[in-house]
């Protein structure tokens, strides 16, 4: 009988054990989030799982071109997901179907299309983010000033890493390569990766 109370309590230790390894995780080093809308498309679709670090930004800022989830700051309680396009003290535009930071044509590969709208020449504010999505032309990000503008720091949930579901469609979300980069005009730019000399690490 002594043996069967052991036994029962072990297991119920071991139980206790794995949910609070499990709360842990969730709470303090990765999160799993499902991907809502077509914003993110290509690199992101509709109701795909993905691995969300919350860890890594507790020791430093978020980088350009990493792929961001956040607090929606006209609602705290939704979650989006975009991409960094420019950190604090960078400038960024829009004209022409491209995108410019530091005054720099950015070489997007992961873009659904090409960029449609103007943005006027502006500087991140500090502790803030200037976030888009890769379908550019059905996203909601910092382009509308009214609702989501630039994202503070604060708001940052963590940073999307891997997507694990469907198995098909699994990936590691790495940081893009910016390569060398060319007006329309044909004026060159010279080479351009993230993050230019300068900014933040």
């Amino acid at each position: 009988m002594d043996f069967k109370k052991s036994e029962l309590r072990e297991t119920i230790e071991s139980i206790a054990g794995s949910v609070i390894t499990i709360l842990f995780i969730m709470i303090f080093l990765v999160q799993s989030y499902k991907v809502d809308g077509s914003s993110m498309e290509p690199t992101l679709s509709h109701n795909q799982r993905l691995l969300v670090d919350k860890i890594t930004y507790r020791f430093r800022l978020p980088r350009t071109g990493e792929i961001i989830v956040f607090k929606y700051p006209r609602d705290p309680d939704k979650k989006f997901i975009k991409r960094v396009i420019a950190v604090e003290g960078q400038d960024v535009s829009i004209y022409g179907g491209q995108v410019k930071v530091d005054g720099l044509v950015l070489e997007e590969d992961y873009i659904k299309d090409t960029t449609d709208g103007e943005f006027e020449w502006t500087i991140v504010p500090t502790d803030s983010l200037f976030v888009m999505g890769d379908n550019r032309n059905r996203s909601l990000d910092s382009r509308d000033t009214d609702n989501v503008g630039y994202v503070p720091l604060a708001n940052v949930v963590g940073r999307a890493v891997v997507v694990y579901w469907p198995p098909r469609g699994a990936q590691v979300l790495s940081r893009p390569v910016y390569q060398k980069s060319m007006d329309q005009d044909g004026v060159d730019n010279g080479w351009y990766s993230y993050p230019p000399p300068g900014n933040l690490q």
